[in-house]
């Protein structure tokens, strides 16, 4: 026994001398700060002065991590270089930082974390984070607390770091919310749903068995996702062993908390004190730049600590020199509060600074106003130049009397003006060198897109001065390819309510932002000398987010594989078994969530309705294709009636046969696909009553199918309030040799179906034993020819 008691001291030596691992996910799989990352790799953007993953560096730093990894695609070279030019690359730094160079292939975080398991990288547990982080947390509590848990449940494998924050914060991403519901004892995640901006989420469902095997839970919105998560080493594999995981939140961590087969948890680490956020946008860079001016993330500010290796001066009001004595200002300049200005740089005479960064070799002309802008090394901006909330790249003349309005980026190298005016949100880029190589000039595959956007370029010289070697990049498909973007613009027609379950209603305040709000939250920038601008909103700031993502053309693509796919179905007579799988391996090819599924599905049924003459005929066939294939919707994955029902009216509210709405739901009724309950849940969904839409014949449509659904809803009441008569009627002994034919037309309802009983309970048993055309006749009695009706006047 001695030894093997031994052998178990040596195993808890080992745990405690393990070394700390962590994996940087350096790319960020989204093209936000196009044309800034058309050269250089979004983790290199200079925030504050420094890149962006040398603040990642430190946060790990301040955690004791003592190996890195590195993985990148995009500019891995760049990367590599970076850190090997980087003091983390110094014998005495403590740290070994190995960069990992992915595939071209690699598209998402699912597929780096696929490429980490291939590769063997890490041994223990380990600390994952994307590399725009910026933190003074102490990860390495979390880290104890995770490996505390680990003790006593192996299943937990995973502990994310949320911190809470008010509606209003500003690093707070207003299009990248999420709901947690969180066991109350041991902060273990029981359900996870993000919340979008746009279309506005007011609602969450959270699903009945949480409530149940759960006494006692906590529902959060209020917290902020900080992208720190402490793994097991087994996360790896299981986005190994599932293809279809691509982000880790709205793939992986949905699908372990709603996985029957890995039974595996997941813990939130509720951070009370510290500062975390990513730099995930425009508006988030901004954010992060004001907190760090702000020193709220001490000490990691720029006169201490700073990752870039610059020593700056702090004085009042947050101002910052360097302190090399380099900096040129003039007698006359005016410098404000909540500012950086970096070595070499010059301010000349009545230029204007406040609540900006200043990079370094930088010159700001005479009568020049700076105003909440950040200013990227060596650009020269020139006499009586205006640039409001704008990110200016490396290297760029900004020629005399140009103005620059809010929420502009101009990337690297570009010539503007004289007396050029860009307008709010424009972006601008150098024009391709059609004699450089083509190895140096096209560093990524999206630059495929620039021969389009040169081609539109005719007037824009005489916008952007003379001298100018820009191009305007459009506002559009170009704009943006982000997955929030992306399901921003799916969820333009359907609004997801998630699982069957329990509504919450989230409050207005958790997705609505107004000037007030911003400038509450911007109490630093108090006392500077330049008015800043008013409006902060989302809206506002320099963030180009898309509604028509480049993923539209793939999900096109799809919705067509999609309809062949289901028209071999019914014209071979598949089961429904195969038109299943079929469709489950055109999702896992083709990486669109279910929701765009079961739409193609709802289409496709929908349009093999044939449209026929009488209303007994188009019964008939609504029936035969319904019973045929009505029970592919829930057969492709997971079960949502409302989302059904709410994918039925969008179709039917652009198609020719929006007559047969009511027609359909019915059946769908009969046929068991919705409930009762599920159809009072969608009609009570703003998304139902077209709430949000543009005005026109469709959202007329949407309104008519609604009101269609409120036929139904009450007919659901009258029959409610008729078996409760019918009930109270017995109890007294009443009817109880006179009621049998209420009793026998009750019991028809329940051994006939759902359809019969509507009929029987309201015509008391005689529709149906007349013909189908007095049926049609008596239509305020009967369901089915209530939508029949509906169609009718229409």
């Amino acid at each position: 026994m001695a030894p093997k008691a031994a052998s178990g001291k040596e195993k808890l030596i080992d745990e405690e001398d393990e070394v700390l691992q962590a994996v940087i996910l350096a790319d960020s799989f989204d093209k936000r700060f196009r044309p800034l990352t058309r050269r250089t790799p979004r983790c290199l953007l200079p925030i504050c002065n420094a890149p962006l993953l040398d603040w990642t560096f430190e946060s790990l730093a301040l955690a004791g991590v003592q190996e890195i990894f590195v993985i990148c695609r995009s500019h891995a070279e760049q990367v590599k270089n970076a850190i090997s030019e980087s003091k983390w690359s110094r014998p005495g730094s403590g740290i070994k930082i190995v960069p990992i160079m992915t595939a071209k292939e690699t598209f998402s975080a699912g597929d780096a974390m696929r490429d980490v398991y291939t590769r063997g990288l890490v041994t223990s547990d380990f600390v994952l984070v994307m590399g725009d982080l910026v933190s003074n947390i102490r990860i390495d509590e979390v880290v104890r607390v995770h490996k505390e848990r680990r003790k006593t449940n192996k299943d937990a494998i995973m502990t994310m770091v949320v911190k809470e924050s008010g509606a209003a914060h500003r690093t707070r991403p207003q299009g990248d919310s999420s709901v947690f519901v969180l066991d109350a004892v041991t902060s273990e995640c029981l359900h996870y749903e993000p919340v979008s901006a746009y279309p506005r989420t007011a609602m969450t469902r959270i699903p009945r068995e949480v409530l149940e095997s759960h006494p006692e839970i906590e529902i959060r919105n209020d917290l902020i996702d900080c992208s720190i998560d402490v793994c097991s080493v087994e996360v790896p594999s299981l986005f190994q062993d599932n293809f279809d995981y691509e982000d880790i939140r709205r793939d992986f961590l949905h699908g372990v908390l709603t996985s029957d087969l890995l039974m595996k948890n997941i813990h939130c680490y509720v951070a009370k004190d510290g500062y975390a956020a990513r730099v995930k946008d425009t508006k988030s860079y901004e954010s992060v730049s004001k907190d760090i001016l702000s020193r709220w993330t001490f000490p990691l500010v720029p006169d201490d600590n700073h990752p870039g290796g610059h020593v700056y001066q702090h004085t009042r009001g947050n101002k910052y020199l360097a302190s090399d004595n380099s900096v040129s200002l003039a007698r006359t300049c005016k410098i404000g509060n909540n500012t950086l200005i970096g070595a070499s740089t010059k301010i000349h005479e009545n230029a204007q600074i406040a609540g900006s960064v200043i990079g370094q070799n930088c010159v700001i002309g005479a009568g020049s106003i700076i105003d909440g802008s950040y200013i990227f090394d060596g650009t020269v901006i020139g006499a009586q130049c205006v640039v409001k909330r704008s990110i200016i790249g490396a290297g760029v003349t900004i020629k005399e009397k140009t103005r620059i309005e809010k929420g502009c980026l101009v990337g690297d190298g570009v010539v503007v003006g004289p007396l050029a005016v860009l307008d709010p949100f424009e972006r601008l880029s150098m024009r391709r060198d059609k004699t450089a190589p083509v190895e140096e000039e096209e560093e990524e595959d999206e630059d495929s897109d620039i021969e389009e956007i040169e081609a539109n370029q005719d007037k824009t010289s005489s916008i952007l001065g003379k001298d100018s070697n820009a191009m305007v990049w459009p506002h559009g498909p170009f704009d943006d390819d982000d997955e929030d973007d992306i399901a921003a613009y799916k969820n333009q027609r359907i609004r997801r309510l998630g699982d069957n379950g329990s509504d919450l209603e989230l409050s207005d305040e958790d997705s609505e932002s107004s000037d007030e709000e911003s400038d509450e939250s911007s109490e630093y920038d108090s006392g500077n000398e330049l008015p800043t601008s008013a409006n902060t909103s989302p809206l506002a700031t320099p963030t180009f987010d898309a509604l028509a993502p480049p993923g539209q053309l793939q999900d096109a693509e799809f919705v067509i594989e999609v309809a062949q796919s289901l028209e071999r179905a019914f014209a071979e007579g598949h089961s429904v078994d195969n038109a299943a799988v079929e469709l489950k391996t055109l999702r896992m090819v083709s990486n669109v969530p279910l929701t765009r599924v079961r739409e193609a599905v709802i289409s496709a049924i929908v349009e093999d309705i044939k449209i026929v003459d009488g209303a007994l005929p188009q019964r008939k066939e609504i029936n035969r294709v319904i019973g045929r294939w009505g029970e592919l919707i829930d057969r492709i994955g997971g079960v949502d009636a409302v989302e059904t029902v709410s994918l039925l009216q969008m179709h039917c509210a652009s198609s020719e046969r929006f007559p047969l709405f009511g027609q359909i739901l019915a059946e769908l009724y009969q046929a068991d696909i919705v409930e009762e309950d599920d159809i009072r849940a969608w009609h009570k969904s703003p998304a139902a009553k077209g709430v949000g839409l543009a005005g026109g014949p469709t959202a007329e449509n949407v309104q008519r199918c609604w009101a269609v659904g409120a036929k139904m809803i009450q007919q659901f009441d009258e029959q409610e309030s008729e078996s409760e008569s019918e009930g109270e009627g017995e109890s007294e002994g009443e009817g109880e040799s006179e009621g049998e034919g209420e009793s026998e037309s009750e019991g028809k309802g329940e051994s006939e179906g759902k359809g019969e009983s509507e009929s029987e309970g309201e015509s008391e048993g005689e529709g149906e034993s007349e013909d189908e055309s007095e049926s049609e006749d008596e239509s305020e009695s009967e369901g089915e020819s209530e939508s029949e009706g509906e169609s009718e006047s229409e």
